[in-house]
């Protein structure tokens, strides 16, 4: 059975494939924390800071871009698994949706993607 997290999962690759530069300042955010002495962080914060520096990258020149608060726990989680010696950098919680059926969203051939599949 497909659950609300598959459809999640989906929706942060595809974001993370399309918006490079978002990692990138992730990354430099999320070090600049460490390098300061922190040691743990939000996730929401530095997410937050991504907008405010990022607030046109990927837009049309009118509307402002959009970073989905649903992409957050799947970030925190790469950084992460990717650093295992930040294990418990960013606090998170148990995905619930894993419990969940999807709620219908369908992949497209757009949506999934042969290069970085974020956990």
């Amino acid at each position: 059975m497909k659950t609300r997290l598959d459809e999640l999962k989906l929706q942060a690759n595809q974001f993370h494939n399309d918006h490079p530069e978002v990692w990138e300042k992730f990354l430099e955010f999320t070090f600049d924390r460490i390098n300061k002495g922190f040691k743990n962080y939000s996730v929401y914060t530095v997410m937050e800071r991504i907008r405010w520096d990022l607030s046109n990258v990927g837009g049309d020149g009118i509307t402002e871009f959009k970073i989905n608060n649903n992409i957050r726990p799947f970030y925190a989680r790469r950084f992460m698994k990717m650093w295992p010696k930040y294990e418990g950098f960013f606090r998170i919680r148990e995905q619930k949706s894993a419990s969940r059926p999807a709620n219908g969203l369908e992949a497209t051939p757009l949506m999934v993607s042969k290069s970085v599949y974020i956990e």
